[in-house]
């Protein structure tokens, strides 16, 4: 093996670290939430079939590059990372949250951003992935007609990268399974999602979403969560709640 052969390879491995490390803390942020990394692995699927029907329309021809694509694949685990920093007597709680809580809440969006910020002031370092992280990490609850959060941003104010994330962790949240509830069936989860067209979601992105259904509905069954994962967020949750009893 030559010189740049052997750099490239190692270019290469680091890159691959670099998405493991990625993905085991964000599969940990999940595991918080009660959720797995099968979720995971799922919004990332999702979000490459939208971003790849979206890629035909001129419009976003020029946003939704092959290069665009596959570091918005490699960076969206991290959507949720600021989930870490929100006690577990929220993440957890079964019924619906105060306005309190639900303001507590809100604020993960904050805190993934704030910390990748920091983490990029403090190494002296950026990078097209850490801004897209940031993009996903505050803006994926954020809404078509201005009404989401943190900065109640509207329409095309909305990254790109988070108006896909926002069609695809929604669809896998009413199909997926909780330990308090089951999730819906996939052609119920297709009628929500159309419904909130023009309303919480980029109209856009619904019509790609309405395009590949059977193919959401695929990688659904693919990496759908197992017994033992089930049984991991029964498992997390008992924990949690014995020690916020404790406590």
């Amino acid at each position: 093996m030559n010189s740049q052969a052997a750099t490239d390879e190692s270019t290469l491995d680091a890159l691959r670290a670099h998405q493991v490390v990625l993905f085991a803390l964000a599969s940990l942020a999940e595991l918080r939430e009660s959720d797995t990394a099968s979720h995971l692995l799922r919004v990332r699927h999702y979000v490459r079939l939208l971003a790849d029907k979206l890629q035909s329309k001129p419009a976003l021809a020029a946003q939704l590059s092959t290069h665009v694509i596959e570091t918005l694949c490699a960076t969206v685990c991290m959507y949720d990372l600021g989930a870490v920093a929100i006690p577990d007597r929220i993440l957890l709680k079964p019924g619906r949250l105060t306005a309190e809580e639900q303001a507590i809440m809100a604020a993960h969006t904050t805190l993934g951003f704030d910390a990748i910020v920091r983490a990029e002031k403090l190494l002296g370092l950026q990078s097209p992935m850490l801004s897209m992280a940031k993009e996903l990490a505050r803006s994926h609850h954020e809404k078509w007609n201005g009404k989401g959060y943190p900065q109640g941003l509207s329409e095309t104010q909305i990254p790109l990268s988070a108006r896909l994330v926002a069609v695809a962790d929604v669809y896998d949240a009413l199909i997926s399974n909780k330990i308090y509830r089951q999730g819906i069936a996939h052609d119920a989860a297709v009628g929500v999602i159309f419904a909130e067209r023009g309303e919480h979601f980029d109209p856009d992105v619904v019509d790609a979403f309405m395009d590949c259904t059977t193919e959401f509905d695929a990688v659904a069954k693919r990496f759908a969560d197992s017994e033992q994962d089930m049984q991991n967020k029964i498992d997390y949750m008992a924990k949690a709640i014995a020690e916020i009893a404790e406590f």
